[in-house]
């Protein structure tokens, strides 16, 4: 890149504050993760190098080391690591528009172990801000050919900007915020745009050096964490609400956690290490199943889980992450079946809303059987009235038979009383008779005497 009275390396004024940007939040990086962060749409990384040499110049950035990446091919690239001096760190504030009290220290140290997880975090921002390219035309040296730009790649939709974004902050599960007691985290990556779709997101970059029962740790040390209280202003409050917030209307129980898996293996493994920290981790993420609907039959009943004091577990792979974007078909919620976009592995679809739902549809259901019943009835009334005639002895109606008042008459015929009263009538008639009857033959049998006994 040619040179120029002001800036030895040529860079421009947005290129030097994109590095002051970059490396004010991520803290060290490569000439070739600025670039992917801030302007993936140049050639190269010589736009980003030239800048970051520039900024040296001014004592505003310095070589922090190096560190070596093996690209696909197998070629192993040697790369030099940047990060920002304490003046530097000041006009990074600027950029960012921060106080300089947030922005942390310059990281200087993790170089000089070639900043692998640093570098794989850096690598995890880039996958979730998936910053859109912007083809630019670079300063060519004396001599040389201009290249066609490149065509612009598409890239799904991001979750930024940059600036919504810090890395290793403190969350002190014991101790304050200035001074971090024992058992406390540091969180690798925090999105927080109280404006934006996703509020409130910690990230933890999983390299796969630590066990399964480490990071399921680090998940129950999250939920003791957001379960944290302090007395401020003479009331307890919840202690990471007095440094982020988030916006009015349905929140989850406890921010969100997502844990990006950076190590290169198996399918088959990968899902046992994933399934292993879900299982170590259970208590913290799964809410507790409430019964409030029995069944009379002896079926299944219905409830909801509450999710209450529990921490919503996302799961990845960077890979995945990097080519569906944060807001692809991306994350495993833990207690979820698939892999989901990140809007549904937010929602809770076994939770108390969902359960009022499809109580709303069983009460409406039974309410439409009532109605049916209540309408049955009701046409049954009106055929009933429709057949029904007087009876001919006391005009009460008299029902046809099949009809379950009907009292078994045929059409015409007495009602059931009156009927009833004109067989017991002629009962009484017939024992009279048969009384007399038996009379009479007894005054025969005793002859004389008995007609005078009469």
């Amino acid at each position: 890149m040619a040179g120029t009275a002001a800036r030895r390396y040529g860079s421009t004024t947005k290129t030097r504050a994109q590095v002051l940007e970059a490396l004010g939040v991520v803290k060290i990086a490569t000439a070739s993760q600025i670039r992917m962060l801030m302007c993936p749409g140049t050639a190269d990384a010589g736009t980003v190098r030239g800048g970051a040499k520039d900024l040296e110049a001014e004592g505003l950035v310095l070589s922090a080391g190096r560190t070596s990446r093996v690209e696909p091919d197998g070629r192993r690239i040697t790369e030099k690591l940047w990060s920002l001096t304490p003046a530097g760190l000041e006009a990074a504030a600027v950029v960012l528009d921060r106080p300089v009290r947030e922005m942390g220290g310059t990281a200087k140290a993790a170089a000089a172990s070639g900043a692998k997880h640093a570098g794989r975090v850096t690598d995890t921002l880039a996958a979730f801000l998936q910053t859109p390219p912007e083809p630019t035309t670079p300063v060519l040296r004396k001599g040389a050919v201009p290249a066609p730009a490149p065509a612009p790649d598409e890239r799904p939709p991001g979750l930024g900007p940059i600036g919504g974004w810090s890395t290793e902050v403190s969350l002190p599960v014991t101790g304050s915020l200035a001074a971090p007691g024992r058992g406390s985290l540091r969180a690798d990556l925090v999105f927080a745009m109280p404006g934006g779709q996703l509020p409130l997101l910690f990230v933890e970059v999983d390299n796969g050096t630590e066990s399964p029962a480490v990071l399921a740790e680090k998940i129950n040390r999250y939920r003791r964490f957001f379960a944290r209280t302090v007395t401020q202003g003479g009331r307890e409050t919840v202690l990471w609400r007095t440094v982020w917030t988030t916006p009015a209307g349905r929140e989850l129980p406890h921010p969100p956690v997502a844990i990006v898996f950076t190590k290169r293996m198996g399918a088959a493994a990968m899902e046992t290490r994933m399934r292993e920290v879900a299982r170590l981790s259970e208590p913290a993420w799964k809410g507790r199943w409430t019964t409030c609907h029995t069944n009379p039959d002896g079926a299944p009943g219905d409830g909801y889980r509450d999710y209450q004091g529990t921490v919503p577990v996302l799961v990845s792979v960077l890979d995945r992450l990097q080519e569906h974007g944060p807001h692809g078909p991306t994350w495993w919620r833990y207690g979820h079946q698939n892999l989901q976009t990140l809007t549904d592995a937010l929602d809770d679809p076994d939770d108390h809303r969902a359960y009022a739902v499809r109580e709303q549809q069983r009460r409406a259901a039974a309410d439409a059987a009532r109605e049916r019943q209540q309408e049955e009835r009701a046409e049954e009334r009106r055929r009933r009235e429709a057949a029904a005639w007087p009876c001919p002895q006391c005009g009460r109606k008299v029902y046809p038979p099949g009809d379950e008042w009907s009292d078994g008459a045929e059409p015409g015929s007495w009602c059931a009383i009156c009927q009833s009263r004109a067989d017991r009538d002629a009962h009484e008639a017939q024992v009279r008779a048969e009384e007399q009857a038996e009379l009479d033959r007894q005054a025969r049998a005793d002859g004389w005497r008995g007609w005078l006994g009469r």
